[in-house]
C-alpha cells in the first residue's frame, strides 16, 4: 500500500500585518481504477507542472496498453493469440509480435530464477501469466512517463510499478502485508521502481513447482523489488516456490532485492532490501 497523501502549502491569513507569502498550488492528483486481466489496476498520477490534458491522454493510452495485453495474452479467452498458440492453432510467427517478445523475457526470467519460474513447465501448458501482468504495468507506466507527469504509480493486483514519489524528493513507501492479517503490515519499504509480492493468503497454494509439477510453496509470501516489474513479478512467483533458498538467486540479479515470510512468521531478506527507515 502506498503512502499517497499530499499536503498543500499554507497561505497567508487575510488581515495579517505580515507580508503575504507566496502561494504554492497543491500537486494535482489524477486517480483511476481500470478493470482488466481479471483484476483491478489502479493509477495514482501526480501531474506536477505538466499539462493536465496530456496527463489524461497518457492515462487513456496506459489503459489501452493494458487492454491490449489482455486481448493478446489471456489464457481464458479462447480466441486470444495466447490461447491459440497454446492449442497449436497458430505458430509463434503468426502471433502479434509482443507475444514473442514476452516469451523471450520469460526465458530470461527462467534462467535468472534458476528454473523456479518456468512458464513452459506447468501442468496446463505454456502460461506466461506470472510475468505478463508486470510487463503490462511497465508498459502502462511508460505512457504516463511519456505524458510528462511528475510521478506515477500503477498497481496491478497489488504489484506496483512507479517512478517519482508522492512528494518531490520523497519515494513511494510500500507496505508488505502480513500473510495472516490483511490489516497488518509486515514491513514498509521504499520503492526503487517496482515491487511484486506473491503469496498464498488469498488464493491458497496456487503456484506450481516446475521441478515436481505439484502445487507447492515453501513460504507464505515472497516480495521482490527492482527497476522493472516484469522481472520482479516473475522472480516473486519463483521465490514463493523456492522459499528462503531462492533469496541468493534474486540477490545475484543486479538491482533486485527480495524478502520471504515463512510459515512460522519469520522474515528473511537479501542484504540491500529497501526497508524504509
Amino acid at each position: 500500500m502506498a503512502d499517497t497523501a499530499t499536503t498543500p502549502r499554507g497561505e497567508g491569513r487575510a488581515g495579517s500585518s505580515s507580508p503575504p507569502r507566496a502561494e504554492f498550488p497543491a500537486d494535482p492528483v489524477l486517480r483511476h481504477v481500470h478493470a482488466v486481466m481479471g483484476t483491478m489496476v489502479s493509477f495514482d498520477v501526480r501531474i506536477g507542472e505538466g499539462e493536465p490534458q496530456r496527463a489524461h491522454v497518457g492515462l487513456a493510452r496506459a489503459c489501452a496498453r493494458l487492454d491490449r495485453a489482455d486481448a493478446v495474452f489471456s489464457t481464458w479467452k479462447p480466441n486470444s493469440p495466447m490461447s491459440l498458440l497454446r492449442a497449436n492453432a497458430i505458430r509463434l510467427g503468426e502471433a502479434p509480435p509482443e507475444l514473442a517478445a514476452v516469451l523471450e523475457l520469460c526465458a530470461i526470467a527462467r534462467d535468472l530464477s534458476g528454473g523456479w519460474f518456468d512458464p513452459w513447465n506447468l501442468p496446463g501448458g505454456l502460461d506466461p501469466t506470472g510475468l505478463v501482468k508486470g510487463w503490462a504495468a511497465d508498459r502502462a507506466l511508460d505512457e504516463l512517463r511519456a505524458a510528462g507527469v511528475r510521478a506515477a504509480m500503477v498497481s496491478a493486483g497489488g504489484d506496483l510499478a512507479s517512478f517519482g514519489g508522492p512528494e518531490p524528493g520523497s519515494p513511494w513507501r510500500i507496505g508488505v502485508r502480513d500473510p495472516w492479517a490483511a490489516d497488518r503490515i509486515a514491513c514498509v519499504l521504499e520503492s526503487p521502481g517496482a515491487v511484486a509480492t506473491s503469496g498464498c493468503y488469498e488464493r491458497g497454494n496456487h503456484v506450481f513447482d516446475p521441478r515436481s509439477g505439484r502445487a507447492e510453496a515453501r513460504c507464505q509470501s515472497a516480495t521482490v523489488t527492482g527497476p522493472e516489474l516484469w522481472l520482479a513479478d516473475a522472480l516473486a512467483t519463483g521465490l514463493l516456490v523456492a522459499g528462503e533458498a531462492g533469496l541468493a538467486l534474486v540477490e545475484a540479479v543486479a538491482g533486485y532485492e527480495a524478502c520471504v515470510i515463512s510459515g512460522s512468521g519469520s522474515i528473511a531478506m537479501t542484504g540491500s532490501f529497501p526497508v524504509a527507515p
